[in-house]
């Protein structure tokens, strides 16, 4: 299908004139009509009708508008992230708090010139997300399907690093004055954490975390944001919750919170990057290169089950080919 009828037509009826639509283009009246009637011989349908005030769509040109202005964007951006200067990376984070936030401004600090958007998505489904890249919307994002085998062909995986966790709880809670902990000794303490989504990686990591060592997290009620959460945490005897080592939290000095670490073992949430199998932003090359040099974790080590058996970014350096912790909880 030519390419350059479809982007005539999509100008057209945004337009609603094939002369303004010309003009756009830069070509003639006459280049903009025989480009739309050959298309309308390929799709056997009628796509415009003609009024005093220009063209309006049909039922059918109406039906194939969407996927019109898909394949259109697809085209300039994928001819866009192989020109000169061309745009920058576009990468999904499940908050910019969080820890992927965190590592992706450690490298862009090592390579100012690197043209970089970090956005978040703000969904708690990863399908959304692969979706997003599959359709060329984002060019890479941290998340995790625990299911790789139901990622669509043209995406995949790649394990990126993982990210440990630590106790976060105030100054009058029994395990404050703590150095380090172990999950045995977590138990039957409550490890709030406000919001986990059903269908989330994280709800799947927690039932295996509470599985695995009986401990007691409450996910009751919503997340009214980071700031409730760290203010009842300070003005709390008994509550705490678990955050990602490298996840940004800030708060007010007077809370005086601790951040513990959790060891034997180590409680990790395994970070995955997800890209195209195929024509990957040139850029996440060297990304992946930067998440391969991150220091790995000291055993022992606690990973999830659909972690456990997934290769690091550093087992395989290219571009093509496979999976994120506790988000930032301006995200989930």
């Amino acid at each position: 299908m030519d390419t350059e009828a479809l982007r005539s037509f999509v100008r057209a009826a945004g337009l609603g004139q094939l002369r303004r639509a010309a003009d756009e283009l830069g070509v003639t009246q006459q280049a903009v009509s025989k480009r739309i009637a050959a298309l309308e011989r390929e799709l056997g349908v009628r796509l415009f009708v003609r009024t005093a005030r220009g063209v309006e769509l049909t039922p059918d040109g109406q039906a194939f508008l969407p996927h019109a202005r898909s394949i259109v964007a697809g085209v300039e951006r994928a001819v866009a992230a192989v020109g000169p200067g061309s745009r920058p990376l576009r990468i999904d984070v499940l908050g910019l708090r969080s820890a992927q936030a965190v590592v992706l401004h450690e490298y862009w600090r090592s390579h100012p010139e690197t043209g970089l958007d970090v956005v978040t998505l703000r969904v708690d489904d990863p399908r959304v997300a692969v979706a997003a890249v599959e359709a060329g919307d984002n060019d890479a994002s941290f998340r995790t399907v625990t299911a790789p085998e139901t990622l669509p062909p043209g995406v995949r995986m790649v394990r990126a690093f993982d990210s440990p966790l630590e106790l976060l709880v105030g100054p009058r809670h029994p395990l404050a004055s703590a150095r380090s902990l172990t999950p045995l000794q977590l138990r039957k303490h409550r490890i709030w954490v406000p919001g986990i989504a059903s269908g989330s990686e994280w709800a799947e990591f927690y039932d295996q975390l509470v599985t695995e060592f009986d401990l007691r997290v409450d996910a009751a009620g919503p997340h009214f944001g980071d700031e409730v959460l760290l203010d009842t945490l300070a003005d709390s005897a008994d509550v705490a919750t678990l955050v990602g080592a490298r996840d940004r939290y800030i708060w007010p000095t007077g809370h005086d919170l601790r951040r513990i670490p959790v060891v034997d073992p180590t409680l990790a949430y395994p970070l995955s990057l997800i890209l195209p199998r195929t024509n990957p932003h040139p850029g996440l090359r060297r990304i992946i290169t930067h998440l391969r040099g991150l220091p790995r974790l000291s055993e022992p080590v606690w990973l999830p089950s659909w972690a456990s058996a997934s290769a690091h970014a550093g087992a395989d350096a290219s571009c093509d080919r496979d999976h994120d912790p506790h988000p930032d909880r301006d995200s989930g």
